[in-house]
């Protein structure tokens, strides 16, 4: 009895053993990760291998919807828009489907549905983000493993490559850094923003620094605003009683506590009113 009690022991011990046993996989899992500009481009996608086998127009037929690598569809992240032709990608996630086409352009489709294994169920053009053109050439050494890579790059663009076997396809696209970039230019060349000016003055109020500056600063940032938000006018009241300019902290925190009114907002209500007392009992 002990002796098969031990047998059966040894055995559930070796089958768990066994399940533990990690082995490569068919089409193993591959990201790529590309700043391109200031736009980060990133491909998760699985990596089948040739084998000795056809690939395109046996493994992969000509004239249907593939997932553009292995397992589950191939996940495109671009962080900012990008631009292939006349067409705009936007920023996000999105699954990359491909028709491949003996001799002649493939078909690239970012499909907003990213949840697949393998291709969709049901096609639904609708959720075609963006479909553009992928350039195919043949090369003379083949390519044993599936592979996505973004090459040629410069500041303003790269190309999008497959390449499997003797075939790379491939599709340039543009980023929008000079865009970017000139935009962040101006921003800062143009000076402080409004909530610069906003917190710039907190901070000193809060270190009881230089605050004829800081009333300087939350004035400037009520200009750049446009407009007289309660919090904005409450640091000011805060602001001129530290200044020891009551009158003017009252009538600020008058104008602060109507807008908190308005906006039905208590807790800005209640403390306009309370300082308001306050500074009247020390004029």
């Amino acid at each position: 009895m002990i002796k098969k009690t031990f047998i059966a022991a040894l055995c559930l011990t070796t089958v768990a053993a066994t399940a533990q046993i990690k082995t490569p996989q068919p089409s193993p899992a591959a990201t790529v990760i590309q700043t391109v500009g200031l736009t980060e481009v990133e491909v998760v996608y699985s990596r089948p291998s040739k084998k000795d086998r056809v690939i395109f127009g046996d493994l992969v037929p000509y004239n249907e919807l593939w997932r553009t690598g292995a397992n589950k569809n191939t996940m495109f992240t671009t962080s900012d828009m990008l631009i292939f032709g006349n067409d705009t990608l936007a920023a996000g996630t999105y699954a990359l489907f491909t028709k491949p086409v003996e001799g002649k352009t493939w078909k690239a489709m970012f499909y907003k549905a990213t949840d697949n294994w393998g291709t969709p169920e049901e096609w639904d053009e609708s959720k075609v983000a963006l479909t553009t053109n992928l350039v195919v050439r043949n090369i003379s050494d083949a390519v044993e493993s599936f592979t996505i890579s973004i090459d040629d790059m410069t500041s303003d663009g790269a190309n999008l490559v497959l390449t499997w076997d003797k075939t790379k396809a491939s599709v340039a696209f543009v980023v929008p850094t000079k865009t970017t970039v000139f935009a962040a230019i101006d921003k800062v060349m143009a000076g402080p923003s409004s909530s610069d000016y906003y917190a710039a003055a907190g901070y000193y109020l809060a270190e009881k620094k230089d605050l004829k500056t800081a009333l300087e600063w939350v004035e400037k940032s009520l200009e750049l605003r446009g407009e007289s938000p309660f919090w904005m006018l409450r640091r000011k009241a805060l602001i001129q009683a530290e200044l020891k300019d009551y009158k003017g902290a009252i009538a600020t925190a008058e104008l602060s506590l109507a807008a908190a009114k308005e906006a039905d907002y208590a807790p800005y209500v209640k403390s306009n009113e309370k300082s308001i007392a306050e500074w009247k009992a020390m004029k």
